[in-house]
């Protein structure tokens, strides 16, 4: 979808959207329209009970000299960044498959000047709320089909413009999450997932590596390379490096779990359901596309990215439970149910970016546990930390961004639930806080003095219903929270 702004509304626009701020329905300038047309739009407007609520749409068609123009009311609620993204979400939900192809957002008659931000973040919302995967719809009919392809915003404030090609880059980014998590798992597999992600961000200037099954093996990555041994697949380490400051060290690291489909491995997954297994690589999803998001701004900002890649099957080779497996940390994992593979792919690259890259902070992202949704839903995402500034970092940006979080506890009493009597540690821990000793595992693999957060988005990354932003199925979860932590804690 293209954006594209002018200083006042077209003359020639048969499709204008008014922006209403809350009550503000009779103090709205319509401009050129003419008393009659204003009554109309009005009259609609308050047999609707419309007064401007955030994302609520009146139409009515009024005319226009000798042209009928389709005339939208759409609320921006108190005018604050996240009202004006549910405005531009609403709009294109409004549009997208209504055969109308051009519309003209025409701020100049709201009562106050938009901020610059609040602008550039309705037109990201308009622009992601068209997302769609229609690639294997072979009979999709024609009324379905988007035809909304550009929105003009007229009377935008100044610094709108360069506002939205930051929000742009954000938006991109997005668009590969979801690509990435939308694909079916016969498309997209560990070697796929990085051929996907080198073709999308070419030329972009970021730095990548990939690590192959043998490499991994003389590094001693037993815990990833044991959750991939009952696929035909093979797995892959992704490493994507932005160095915004120029050399040195990243001062961040993400890494993302990447299974791109989890059986549940020999302690099967109950088959109703299992299908919505393809987004198991969601975290792994978010940091492709938040490092996309980052090169395509130019953040200056040192950061390295990191995917573990596996897919989890039962096959006569596949990891059982009772196995002992060695990390590359050294330190040794009794499998007792292979489900809880997401830590075993995080630990080993854990392990290795700060070998390899000495971050200062690392946070860590996976669809880790189904405790997690039970905890929260699919309204927030958890998450852990060793260091109270940093957990406070992230919970303003999720804020911030609209993509949010709520913290939970780390404890030596829950660390201990995962102590093994013959290994250092068993995979899983009793049925009560399964969230919590998840994070405990991970929180073993992190170098002393090493700020870290694990982010446990597994509510996150799919939604049942429409949001502001997305429509049913992947929403981008993670690329606008790590975005915006980024360019609040690393940049400037």
């Amino acid at each position: 979808m293209d954006i594209q702004f002018s200083p006042t509304r077209p003359e020639a626009a048969t499709v204008i959207a008014l922006p209403v701020e809350k009550d503000g329905l009779e103090r709205l300038d319509f401009g050129a329209f003419d008393a009659a047309a204003q009554h109309i739009a009005r009259s609609a407007a308050r047999a609707g009970r419309f007064d401007g609520e955030a994302g609520v749409v009146v139409e009515s068609f009024v005319s226009r000299g000798d042209r009928v123009v389709q005339l939208l009311l759409i609320g921006v609620g108190g005018g604050g960044e996240t009202d004006y993204e549910r405005a531009g979400g609403a709009l294109t939900a409004k549009l997208l498959t209504s055969g109308v192809e051009a519309v003209t957002v025409d701020f100049a008659g709201l009562g106050g000047v938009p901020t610059a931000r609040s602008v550039a973040r309705f037109a990201a919302a308009a622009v992601q709320r068209g997302w769609r995967i229609d690639t294997y719809r072979t009979k999709l009919p024609e009324k379905s089909k988007p035809t909304l392809r550009t929105i003009t915003l007229a009377g935008a404030p100044d610094g709108a413009e360069s506002s939205w090609h930051v929000q742009e880059a954000v938006t991109k980014g997005l668009a590969l999450t979801r690509m990435l998590v939308s694909e079916p798992p016969n498309i997209l597999y560990p070697v796929s997932f990085v051929e996907r992600v080198m073709a999308d961000v070419e030329g972009l200037g970021l730095e990548i590596s990939v690590l192959g099954e043998s490499e991994m093996a003389e590094l001693g990555m037993g815990a990833l390379l044991g959750v991939s041994q009952g696929s035909v697949r093979d797995a892959r380490l992704l490493v994507m490096k932005w160095s915004g400051k120029g050399s040195g060290d990243p001062d961040l690291a993400l890494v993302g779990k990447g299974v791109t489909f989890d059986s549940g491995g020999i302690s099967l997954k109950p088959g109703p359901g299992m299908e919505d297994m393809k987004w198991d690589m969601g975290g792994a999803g978010a940091v492709a596309g938040a490092m996309k998001a980052l090169a395509a701004r130019k953040a200056k900002a040192n950061v390295v990215g990191v995917c573990g890649l596996v897919e989890n099957m039962p096959d006569a080779g596949a990891q059982r439970p009772g196995d002992i497996v060695t990390s590359m940390s050294g330190q040794t994992i009794e499998i007792l149910n292979t489900d809880a593979e997401g830590r075993l792919v995080l630990c080993d690259a854990l392990t290795w970016v700060q070998k390899n890259h000495r971050p200062k902070t690392i946070v860590d992202l996976a669809t880790l546990t189904g405790a997690m949704i039970i905890a929260l839903g699919n309204e927030h995402g958890g998450c852990f930390a060793n260091d109270d500034s940093l957990a406070d970092q992230l919970l303003a940006a999720g804020k911030a961004s609209g993509d949010l979080l709520w913290r939970f506890p780390l404890s030596d009493a829950y660390n201990k639930l995962i102590d093994s009597p013959i290994a250092d540690m068993k995979n899983v821990g009793p049925r009560g806080a399964g969230s919590i000793t998840a994070a405990q595992f991970l929180q073993r693999f992190v170098d002393k003095g090493v700020r870290w957060a694990h982010l446990d988005i597994a509510g996150m990354v799919w939604a049942d219903k429409p949001g502001a932003t997305y429509d049913k199925g992947a929403t981008g979860y993670g690329v606008r929270l790590l975005d915006r932590f980024v360019a609040d804690n690393f940049e400037g």
